[in-house]
């Protein structure tokens, strides 16, 4: 065989080989006219898989769109593929075409390079090519599955400006990655560039999920932004649309806009669901509306929604919360029967409110029922349990409980150790909360700002303060402890400077007016209540699962704005890390200024750190106002109360000293103004608040008021304490009330409430009361029988 004919003979079987699964048909279509092309296609593998890109110089190569496209779709290693692309690129006289790109797309996406995809991407935009679906498709799944959002979105917006049309699909499966990876600034960013273009071009899912992921986030702003250019675009909600939208709403205090986004969900013929108005039933117990809350679940019982266990544990809660203590009762009843279904969460919750309103007997009961139905106690079980026996005064038991806890190794953190550490602190053993510290420490539980703060006021307290540093060696946070000196440092520094002389007579909190302003300070438009129970000549559906949402939503503008009332009392210590770190710190220091009297130093404080840009919350003007009033300075009380006014919501400490500084000023007449303004808006009456108004109606001489309250209190299952009865006792001795004094004596023993040292001292003073009306009626006899 001449030797031509053998190489060309070894040439074309190697080219074969490079074929997979050839077939003799298909060896037959071949004609010699292909020859050539074979011939190069198997020299240029040949070149690359031995020596790269340099071996091709030495082959005479003259390009073509097919050539190329056969070598990439020859069996060789993507890396070399790559190479022979970049290669091919840079020859003059060649540009490749679309199919190369959509094909060298295929393979580096397939081999998951992200560097040479990169390089695709830019070189697609030079030469302004245009990929098809799939391979588009595989480019951006590709960045995106990787994490490289920023080229996904580049290449997004690269295919938009060469003006091809991209699905909604496309720009929806972006969106959702960006959500799951958290990059929530580029999410936005892709979000407002696509409503752009005058339409919602993403899905329902992606919609929703962004709205989802700002809520949680807690980003107002960019949550309403959202929402504003989706109805602005006429974007059409899903039923889940609009449950996430009054969620939302109402969670950012807007329960007017809620009730409007209810309205138009129905006027769309859109029916709302059980979860819906479990949603509405959890914004409006939130917002202090509570009795409109279990007026609809009423309502909803006689209708085709049947209330689930999420329902009745959002009707417990704010009961639980509003110390409602017989209707939170009777709703679990209902639960247990209805729905078969208490969990842990609602035991709880139930365990708490009885443990508030002073019934420790039934908690423990609701305790132990919970271990019997087969409910897991959880470390949040034990933790009120503690808590709720320490605030009754079983410290006792409280203490035994823990340290069994402890032994056995479970259901405790540091939470209970917290709750430990507070009430110590309160009974001034600073030494053994430090041991608990240690102690905390040495388990691997962080000890958070919580309880550090507590033992600073504990320290503060006994004068201790040398303690500091020993506190600090047992703290092994490296972020928590260095920012607390740095803090503390800073403050003392801000408080030694000397305050300007422009403001030195000027008053920090400024109130103008008269008492009778006092009542306008804490209340709101009290007529929007009366509205809105009014439908303005509309005829009732008598189809509707709940009229009384129906009269809510007929009004909403008359709810718009921030909530009247809060249910939550505010606390010194957020615990929510270094998002609340300052403000926490100024409620801590203020305190300690306010128990030692130190009210000029604890007002520059609360002025330097407000001046600074830290928001105060309620528990900071709280304790303003109580200090205020208790040393009789009204006119500043009531200035805190201005400022107060336009930043947060009163709760209940608010009233609580309101009430107190009007029974100092003797304007008992007042009191029942602001406690009618209370409940309009939603209030409660807790044990604190209770002896409050007993204490001033009594010493004002409303001695029958101050009987109906007692009796108000019992009827809502709140149990008096011993202030209680010592106040009722006080107040009827003094008003020569003896024998009904005398009757709340026995009514206390019979209740089994523990006196103590404060009712030895109304006892001494109710004896000889007792002693000098029987001497009053033994001379009243003697001078009777006398003359006859």
């Amino acid at each position: 065989m001449p030797f031509f004919l053998s190489s060309y003979h070894a040439t074309l079987v190697t080219s074969f080989s490079l074929i997979p699964n050839p077939s003799f048909s298909l060896i037959q279509k071949l004609s010699f006219s292909h020859i050539p092309t074979l011939l190069l296609v198997v020299s240029i593998c040949k070149a690359l898989i031995n020596g790269g890109t340099t071996e091709l110089q030495k082959l005479p190569i003259v390009l073509s769109h097919s050539l190329v496209l056969q070598v990439l779709k020859k069996d060789l290693n993507p890396h070399r593929k790559m190479e022979f692309f970049r290669w091919v690129s840079s020859q003059t006289g060649y540009k490749p075409s679309n199919d190369a790109y959509s094909l060298m797309v295929q393979i580096v996406s397939r081999n998951k390079d992200i560097d040479s995809l990169r390089t695709l991407m830019h070189s697609m935009k030079t030469e302004k090519m245009v990929l098809d679906s799939r391979s588009f498709k595989l480019m951006l799944n590709s960045f995106v599955s990787s994490g490289n959002f920023d080229q996904a979105l580049e290449l997004l917006q690269d295919m938009e400006e060469i003006g091809s049309s991209l699905s909604p699909q496309i720009y929806s499966s972006v969106l959702l990655a960006l959500i799951k990876k958290e990059r929530v600034d580029l999410a936005l960013t892709l979000f407002h560039s696509v409503l752009k273009g005058g339409h919602v071009l993403l899905s329902s899912v992606a919609c929703n999920q962004l709205m989802v992921f700002l809520r949680k986030r807690g980003m107002v702003v960019e949550f309403k932004r959202v929402i504003s250019e989706l109805r602005n675009l006429g974007y059409q909600f899903d039923i889940w649309g609009y449950n996430i939208c009054i969620h939302a709403f109402g969670s950012f205090g807007d329960l007017g806009f809620s009730l409007e986004l209810f309205r138009e969900m129905k006027e769309k013929s859109w029916n709302p669901d059980l979860c819906t108005y479990n949603t509405l039933l959890r914004i409006l117990c939130n917002s202090s509306r509570l009795n409109d809350a279990l007026a609809i679940a009423e309502e909803l019982k006689n209708s085709g929604h049947d209330p689930d266990g999420y329902t009745y544990r959002i009707l417990i809660h704010g009961c639980c919360k509003a110390y409602r203590i017989n209707e939170a009762l009777k709703l679990f009843r209902e639960m247990e029967v209805n729905t078969r279904n208490t969990d842990t969460v609602v035991y709880n919750c139930m365990m708490d409110g009885l443990f508030k309103a002073g019934k420790v007997s039934e908690a423990c009961n609701f305790f132990e029922n919970m271990v019997q139905e087969g409910i897991r106690p959880t470390c949040w079980s034990y933790n009120i349990l503690i808590d709720g026996l320490f605030r009754n005064g079983r410290a006792e038991a409280a203490y035994t409980l823990f340290c069994d806890l402890k032994k056995k190794g479970q259901f405790v953190d540091s939470i209970t150790y917290s709750i430990v550490i507070w009430y110590l602190c309160k009974d001034d053993k600073t030494e053994a909360s430090l041991e608990l510290v240690e102690e905390m420490e040495a388990r691997g539980l962080v000890v958070d700002l919580t309880a550090i703060t507590t033992l600073l006021m504990g320290l503060h307290r006994t004068g201790r303060w040398d303690w500091a540093e020993k506190l600090m060696k047992h703290v092994r946070d490296s972020s928590l402890v260095p920012s607390l000196i740095r803090w503390t440092t800073e403050m003392e520094s801000c408080l030694r400077a000397p305050q300007d002389r422009a403001k030195d007579f000027e008053p920090i909190f400024q109130f103008e007016g008269g008492e009778r302003e006092i009542v306008n300070l804490i209340s709101y438009d009290s007529g929007s209540e009366d509205k809105t129970q009014i439908r303005d000549e509309k005829e009732s559906d008598i189809w509707s699962p709940s009229v009384h949402l129906d009269r809510l939503t007929d009004k909403p503008s008359a709810l718009h704005g921030t909530r009247q009332f809060s249910l939550y009392r505010g606390v010194r210590v957020h615990g929510k890390g270094f998002e609340s770190f300052d403000t926490d710190m100024v409620n801590t220091y203020m305190s300690v200024f306010l128990a030692k009297g130190k009210l000029s130093i604890a007002c520059k404080l609360f002025e330097i750190f407000n001046a600074m840009g830290h928001k105060p919350v309620s528990y900071t003007y709280n304790s303003l106002v109580s200090s205020f009033v208790k040393r009789g300075y009204f006119n500043e009380a009531w200035g805190v109360l201005c400022e107060m006014r336009e930043n947060c919501p009163a709760d209940i400490a608010t009233y609580n000293a309101v009430i107190q500084g009007l029974g100092k000023m003797g304007r008992v007449d007042l009191v029942c103004a602001v406690l009618d303004q209370l409940l309009q808006t939603g209030g409660y009456l807790d044990v604190f608040m209770y002896n409050t108004l007993i204490h001033v109606l009594g010493r004002g001489g409303r001695l029958d008021e101050a009987n109906k309250l007692f009796e108000q209190m019992k009827s809502s299952g709140i149990n008096p304490d011993v202030v209680t009865y010592n106040t009722l006792i006080e107040v009827h001795s003094k008003a020569g009330r003896v024998k009904e004094a005398y009757e709340y004596l026995k009514a206390m023993l019979d209740a089994g409430c523990p006196p103590n040292h404060i009712t030895d001292t109304i006892l001494d003073f109710l004896e000889r009361e007792i002693e000098k009306l029987r001497y009053e009626k033994a001379s009243m006899k003697r001078v009777k029988d006398g003359p006859s």
